[in-house]
């Protein structure tokens, strides 16, 4: 793969925060920083193509909460074509961390992870997704 090279004109406010990007993420300069995030809205944009990508759903849960755990059940029930598998992890006394891997339809999988999201009692839910054709 070749490397063209091109020069930017940037506002000083997006100049600074391309600089932060590029240190909070540890990236080793500017144009790393750029190539990722051209590539991550590639990858968005596919999914709003509805191609084929792979990805993770993660929740946070109590698994004491009323009724999520048949919630969740009876969602992923729907989804069992795009849910590859699911892994569980207690992190605390009343806290789990659920991660699903997932490959489909990008708009199936955004259909699972906002259903599961929306459930009463999560915590936290964040669905990630890469291309997979």
């Amino acid at each position: 793969m070749s490397v063209s090279r091109f020069g930017v004109s940037l506002e000083k406010n997006l100049l600074d925060a391309l600089d932060d990007y590029v240190q909070e993420n540890h990236f080793a300069n500017r144009s790393q920083a750029i190539r990722h995030l051209i590539n991550k809205n590639m990858v968005e944009q596919k999914w709003l193509c509805n191609n084929l990508v792979a990805g993770t759903v993660t929740l946070i849960y109590d698994p004491k909460s009323s009724d999520l755990m048949s919630h969740m059940a009876d969602i992923q029930a729907n989804f069992t074509d795009e849910i590859l598998s699911s892994q569980k992890f207690i992190i605390g006394k009343s806290k789990y961390m659920e991660i699903i891997a997932v490959k489909g339809v990008a708009k199936r999988l955004t259909d699972l992870s906002d259903q599961l999201i929306s459930i009463r009692g999560m915590q936290n839910g964040k669905l990630t997704m890469s291309r997979a054709d």
